[in-house]
C-alpha cells in the first residue's frame, strides 16, 4: 500500500448531515480514526447549525452555508502536520450538527389533579393537557447544558423535563390568574400566555424556546361535572311554580282526549304536578308571614272543541277515577254507580252526591226500568 493510499483514507473532505428521522436534535459526525483535511468543505443546510468541539472545548458555531476550512482560526488538524507522532495527531476535533427546526405536536398534561381556589365553588380539582412546539435557539448553550457528548440526541430526551416545567408553572398560573372555572375555556389563550412567560427563563437557560403553546382542555372531576349538569338542567326548567301548573294542565288535556281510560295514572300525574306547583312559601313584604303563591289561570279550551269534565268517584270508601260521563253511564247499568254515590271534579266545591250534579243526574232519569222477573 502506497503512502498516498494511506493518506487518502485518513482525510475528511466533505462534512455534512442529511437528517430524515424528524426527531433527532443533535447528531455527531463520525471522525474516529480520521482527520479533517485542510480546505475541506463544510455544508450546513437551512435549519441546521454545526458546532466544532476541539480538545473537549467548544471552538466555533457555523450557521447555514458552505464553508472552506482553510483559515487559521479553525481547528483544522491533519496527520500531515504531526509526522513525529506517526500519523496520529494528538489533537481531537469533533463536529456536532444541531437541528434548529421546530419540533411540533409535543404533548404535556397533568398526571395528578391541581388544587385551585374558585371564587364561586371554593377549592376545586382541575386537570389540563395540551401541545407545544420547541426549537433550539442557542446551539452552543444547548450543547454545553443539555447534550454534552451525546452523539445522537433526540427530542424525547428533553421533552420529559420540559413537560415537568410546564406543569409546575401551569399550576402557579392557575392559582394566580383567579379566573372562575366556568370561564377558563374562554380564557385558555390568556392562561397559555401566562405559562409561556413563566417558563421562558428556564427554557432559555437550556438554549431552547417554545414558539407555540396550547391548552387544549381544562376539565373537572367526573362527579363535579355531573353536579354541574344537574344545575344546568334546573336552570333550563326555570320557575318550578309555572312548570308544575303547565304539567297539571297537560295531564288534564291528555285525560280529556282519552275518555274513561286515564285511570289512576292521571291521578298520580296530576298529584305530582300539583306537588311541584306548590313551591316553598314566599316571605311577606315585612318578613312576618309567608305570602300565598298566586293561582295561575287554567289554559282556555282548544278552538272548536269542548273539554269534557271528568269525575273522581268514592267507591267502597276509596276515591277512584277520574272517569268520563260515558264510563259513569256504564257503571250505572252495572249497578256500581248510584244517586247517592259521592263524586268530585276539578273546580267543584267538595264531594257531592251524584244526583246533585246536573250533568250526572241525567244518567239516572234516562235509564230504562229493570226487566220483569
Amino acid at each position: 500500500m502506497s503512502i498516498f493510499d494511506i493518506l487518502g483514507g485518513e482525510f475528511i473532505e466533505i462534512i455534512e448531515w442529511v437528517d430524515d428521522s424528524r426527531d433527532t436534535m443533535v447528531w455527531r459526525y463520525d471522525t474516529v480514526g480520521r482527520a479533517i483535511k485542510y480546505g475541506a468543505k463544510l455544508t450546513v443546510r437551512e435549519g441546521q447549525a454545526a458546532v466544532f468541539v476541539h480538545e473537549g472545548q467548544l471552538a466555533d458555531v457555523f450557521g447555514p452555508g458552505l464553508y472552506l476550512l482553510e483559515t487559521n482560526n479553525l481547528p483544522v488538524l491533519t496527520r500531515l502536520q504531526h509526522w513525529d507522532h506517526g500519523f496520529r495527531s494528538p489533537f481531537k476535533s469533533e463536529v456536532y450538527f444541531v437541528n434548529k427546526t421546530r419540533f411540533n405536536d409535543l404533548k404535556w398534561g397533568t398526571r395528578n389533579p391541581i388544587i385551585a381556589r374558585d371564587p364561586e365553588y371554593g377549592p376545586i380539582r382541575l386537570r389540563a393537557f395540551g401541545t407545544y412546539s420547541m426549537r433550539v435557539s442557542d446551539p452552543a448553550r444547548f450543547m454545553s447544558e443539555i447534550v454534552g457528548t451525546d452523539g445522537d440526541f433526540t427530542r424525547d430526551e428533553i421533552a420529559f423535563q420540559i413537560r415537568n416545567v410546564i406543569v409546575q408553572e401551569f399550576s402557579r398560573a392557575i392559582a394566580a390568574a383567579n379566573i372562575p372555572v366556568l370561564d377558563m375555556a374562554a380564557n385558555t389563550d390568556q392562561l397559555g400566555a401566562l405559562v409561556v412567560r413563566a417558563i421562558a427563563p428556564v427554557i432559555e437557560a437550556y438554549g431552547l424556546i417554545l414558539p407555540e403553546f396550547y391548552i387544549e382542555n381544562i376539565s373537572l372531576p367526573a362527579e363535579v361535572e355531573a353536579m354541574l349538569d344537574k344545575r344546568t338542567s334546573m336552570g333550563i326548567i326555570g320557575d318550578l311554580d309555572r312548570f308544575g301548573q303547565y304539567a297539571a294542565s297537560e295531564a288534564m288535556l291528555a285525560a280529556a282526549r282519552n275518555e274513561g281510560g286515564a285511570g289512576a295514572g292521571f291521578g298520580a300525574a296530576m298529584g305530582a304536578a300539583m306537588g311541584m306547583g306548590a313551591a316553598a312559601p314566599r316571605p311577606g313584604p315585612w318578613g312576618t308571614a309567608p305570602a300565598a303563591a298566586p293561582a295561575a289561570a287554567a289554559p282556555p279550551p282548544l278552538p272548536g272543541r269542548t273539554v269534557e269534565t271528568v269525575w273522581h268517584v268514592a267507591l267502597d270508601g276509596t276515591p277512584q277515577g277520574p272517569f268520563g260521563r260515558g264510563h259513569l253511564g256504564r257503571m250505572v247499568t252495572e249497578g256500581r254507580f248510584a244517586r247517592d254515590t259521592l263524586v268530585w271534579a276539578p273546580g267543584q266545591d267538595g264531594w257531592l252526591p251524584a244526583e246533585d250534579v246536573r250533568e250526572l243526574a241525567q244518567l239516572f232519569t234516562t235509564q230504562p226500568p229493570p226487566l220483569p222477573q
